[in-house]
């Protein structure tokens, strides 16, 4: 988008659309953040910090904080959505006057809508009307806040059915320590970034009942064939899911401690029940509702999707993790592939 004017608008002010409208404003792009509290907007206006979801990270002058709709949307060149995947609806149904078509329009969150099990740039089609939809533009990768926050590397994959959408995106985003890849595949790139939140909070469940690396192994390999089988299910190609959107951001997910679902686990297998974890964190754990609407989705699709029931059954059920466990290892024995 070399050349382009007008500013940036990022739609959602926590820990990660407070980190990308960071880093796009660090590249001298005027960039304006939209939060859903007026409140909040002001505190971190005049802070120039989000002190309550990206502590310690000071804001660029570039970057103008607000909850006024209409400002942050007027004569901008590209949005990019970052809210939470359960309010995302309501918001981008409440903005959806004040868009255009003619903007670049990005989906930076992550699941899929219990009921509907819509993936969220479909969710925003129905929202924003098709000829913004046929040409979103989804992110997704491993791409924990904090890290690029701090500048450290990271990968990213920005696909859309619309290869010269796809192609501003990466423009826009791309910097010299976040490459971003392009795929057509919008489909599996979107699945991977909302199925891998499932098997992080497996991954946490297991190392917080102390069964170690093999067990994360055993959970990340058989966690990616589980996503694989519901995502080409759904028209996703098989590919995407061993890529950086797929087996990347799977890796990262289950295995660090800045991970929100690695972490929900963790405390689930401490004994903390699912509302206890979600009435004491501002953040949120995506995977918790994406689970229950990938069980939804795969008993639609007829797909086996065990480590997924699994997690469901602590969460929502009752279950003992230790007891979910055992019944995941002594199920019938069948060939690998």
């Amino acid at each position: 988008m070399s050349g382009t004017r007008g500013h940036v608008a990022v739609i959602g002010a926590g820990a990660w659309g407070t980190t990308i409208s960071r880093m796009i404003a660090s590249g001298g792009v005027p960039t304006r953040l939209w939060a859903v509290d007026t409140a909040l907007a002001d505190e971190i206006q005049s802070n120039r910090e989000n002190i309550t979801y990206l502590p310690g990270f000071t804001l660029p002058d570039e970057l103008e904080v607000s909850a006024d709709g209409q400002h942050v949307l007027d004569g901008v060149r590209a949005v990019i959505w970052v809210v939470p995947s359960a309010w995302l609806r309501d918001v981008a149904r409440n903005l959806q006057p004040l868009v255009t078509a003619e903007a670049l329009h990005v989906c930076a969150t992550k699941g899929i809508e219990r009921g509907s099990g819509l993936r969220m740039s479909q969710l925003l089609t129905e929202e924003l009307g098709d000829e913004i939809g046929e040409q979103m533009v989804a992110l997704s990768g491993p791409n924990l806040s904090r890290e690029i926050a701090s500048s450290q590397l990271a990968l990213s994959v920005a696909a859309s059915s619309s290869p010269e959408r796809a192609a501003q995106a990466q423009e826009l985003l791309s910097s010299p320590l976040f490459r971003v890849y392009r795929n057509r595949d919008i489909v599996g790139v979107e699945l991977c970034g909302a199925l891998k939140n499932v098997i992080a909070i497996a991954a946490g469940l297991s190392d917080g009942l102390g069964f170690g690396a093999n067990a994360r192994a055993a959970l990340v390999t058989r966690g990616l064939a589980e996503m694989t089988r519901l995502g080409v299910s759904l028209g996703a190609c098989p590919e995407t899911f061993a890529g950086v959107a797929g087996m990347g951001d799977l890796v990262t997910t289950c295995t660090s401690t800045l991970s929100r679902n690695h972490t929900c686990g963790m405390r689930l297998a401490a004994g903390e029940t699912r509302e206890e974890i979600e009435r004491s964190t501002p953040s949120v754990a995506e995977g918790i509702w994406t689970t229950q609407a990938e069980v939804e989705l795969a008993g639609r699709m007829q797909v086996d999707i065990p480590l997924a029931e699994g997690v469901h059954a602590v969460l929502f059920e009752g279950a003992e993790p230790r007891v979910v466990a055992r019944e995941l290892m002594t199920r019938a024995q069948k060939a690998e592939f």
